[in-house]
């Protein structure tokens, strides 16, 4: 609240603070040209608590566009109704897109034949969590480990093993120095449970299944592909 004691909030729990763009220093002098700038890869994220890897690839654009269009994240304060429960929330969109969401995808898909190079498509998740729900990992300013990670990946210098859902961080591939981190740690947040995933997948299904004959075929090619990897 602006006033100690007093029943009003301050701003909405959702609410954004913004500054103009051409006031960061490190932006790109072409960041308003018509011409565009070169884009290497899009990192989507998501919250949560258990499923999600710290960082993964997506094999190709169009896996990638379906890893974003099935990206989900667990309630906070943020949002409304109970906290804790998984939400889709396809490409951070769902509350801002202002058209079907199924054309949305397509809109994606599409871009990607029309581009000479697409750029590649990551998923973060900086909020895994132990069996006693401490974060696994700082977060915050230490996400720049996983940032130079995906811009080595991006210049054909990071190495990545490949699992069912994408492209994991090799050993050793995200810096941890000077971190409090071993590698028990690192193998937890890289895991991926099949387990896990199988339900996942299955949740994908049951929310793309809402946007009918609309849904892209491509989508649930790659879902039934995810399943076939998972076994």
């Amino acid at each position: 609240p602006w006033q100690k004691g007093s029943p009003e909030k301050a701003a909405h729990p959702n609410a954004r603070f913004t500054a103009p763009a051409a006031q960061c220093p490190s932006i790109s002098p072409k960041f308003d040209d018509p011409q565009g700038v070169p884009i290497s890869a899009f990192v989507f994220g998501g919250r949560r608590a258990r499923t999600a890897p710290l960082v993964f690839e997506a094999f190709d654009w169009n896996h990638g566009v379906f890893v974003a269009a099935s990206a989900a994240s667990e309630t906070t304060a943020a949002q409304s109704g109970a906290v804790g429960v998984v939400r889709r929330d396809p490409m951070a969109m769902l509350p801002f897109c202002g058209y079907n969401m199924a054309d949305y995808f397509r809109h994606w898909l599409t871009m990607g034949t029309v581009v000479p190079r697409a750029p590649r498509i990551f998923h973060v998740n900086w909020f895994r969590q132990d069996a006693e729900g401490r974060f696994l990992w700082p977060g915050f300013g230490e996400n720049l480990r996983v940032l130079k990670w995906i811009i080595a990946r991006c210049t054909g210098k990071g190495a990545a093993i490949e699992s069912p859902i994408g492209g994991l961080p090799a050993r050793g591939e995200i810096d941890t120095a000077g971190l409090t981190i071993d590698q028990t740690v690192m193998t937890r947040l890289l895991e991926v449970s099949r387990d896990d995933w199988r339900p996942e997948a299955d949740d994908m299904g049951q929310f793309f299944a809402k946007f009918g004959s609309r849904l892209p075929d491509e989508i649930e090619r790659q879902r039934r592909a995810l399943l076939a990897r998972l076994g």
